[in-house]
Parts: C-alpha cells; structure tokens; sequence
C-alpha cells in the first residue's frame, strides 16, 4: 500500500510541486485522506519516505550496473541509464525545498566515486582530474538530464546518451 501511495505521490508532486496537497496524493492513490495519514501523518513524513523510497532505487540501479566489475565506459553507461530512469520518476525531489533531512548520499555517492577513482588509476579518466571533482560534474549533468527529460525536451535514452556523450568525451583519455 505504502508502495503505491508513494508512486503516486512522486507523480502528484511532479505535476504539481509545493501546490500539491496531501489531499491530492490521497486521491490520486485512490485511499481517503485518513488511510494516507495512517501512513504518512505529515507531508514532510511522506516527502522523507519518498526520498528513502528514491534512494532504494538508485542503490539497486547501482547494483544492476555491476559498476565494479564492468569496465568504466560501459559500468558508467549502465548506471547512467539508470539514475535517469529513476530521477525523472522521482524528479519532484529536486525540486523540492527545504530537502529533506535524511538522505541517502553516502549509499550513492561512494559506489560512484570509487568508479572514477578506478577511471583515474586504469587511465580512462585523464589522471589530472580529481575523482570528487568528476563526481560533482557527473552528478550535476545527470541532474541536469532528469529536469530536461522530465519537461520531455528529451526522452531518457536521449538524455542519457547525451550525457554519455559530452562526460565521456571531455573526461577519457582515449577515444572511445
């Protein structure tokens, strides 16, 4: 149950953002406002698990990448595609602000940066480039992508392949 109210709170909140009520996810999950109170007593309760909900889903796109054992090109490719799919699902939690307290960064963001660290020693990211610094611009195209591909300027595949494109040509140290 809390799975699907959750589904349809990431779309009411894309659609709607900081206008969207509680009342309006009750009814786009099709509960009544007390079952949805039942599960989330407040809006910053539902916009956490929201986000716990967010980082479960890149963790296992992580995963389903096999970051660590692909090459750099293809791990980064993979998880790219699926940082993509899941942000344009969850895209109102960029834009939401005050963020919300807990977050779930170290999950994410250790995995990657572990990524371009073996990029810069196995030579495909250009040894001149701190692998933090990598991250930040990774991450900042990537959310970049998401935004446009959740306005439908590009589809996902289109937003990830351009991402591909101008990260992986302006970071390796050989063509691909």
């Amino acid at each position: 149950m809390t799975a699907a109210i959750l589904d349809q709170a990431a779309k009411v909140l894309a659609d709607h953002q900081e206008s969207a009520s509680l009342a309006d996810i009750a009814r786009a999950a099709g509960v009544a406002r007390s079952t949805l109170y039942r599960y989330f007593p407040s809006r910053e309760e539902l916009l956490q698990a929201l986000v716990e909900q967010a980082s479960r889903e890149l963790q296992a796109r992580i995963r389903e990448a096999e970051i660590d054992t692909l090459p750099f090109s293809e791990a980064i490719a993979r998880v790219t595609r699926g940082f993509i799919a899941t942000g344009t699902k969850y895209v109102a939690l960029a834009n939401l602000w005050p963020k919300p307290t807990k977050s779930a960064e170290p999950e994410v963001n250790d995995p990657l940066l572990r990524l371009f660290e073996r990029g810069i020693k196995d030579g495909s990211i250009r040894g001149n480039l701190q692998a933090r610094v990598v991250l930040g611009i990774y991450g900042d195209m990537v959310q970049g992508a998401i935004l446009r591909a959740a306005k439908d300027y590009n589809g996902m595949e289109q937003s990830s392949a351009a991402v591909l494109d101008v990260f992986l040509k302006g970071i390796l140290a050989t063509n691909i």
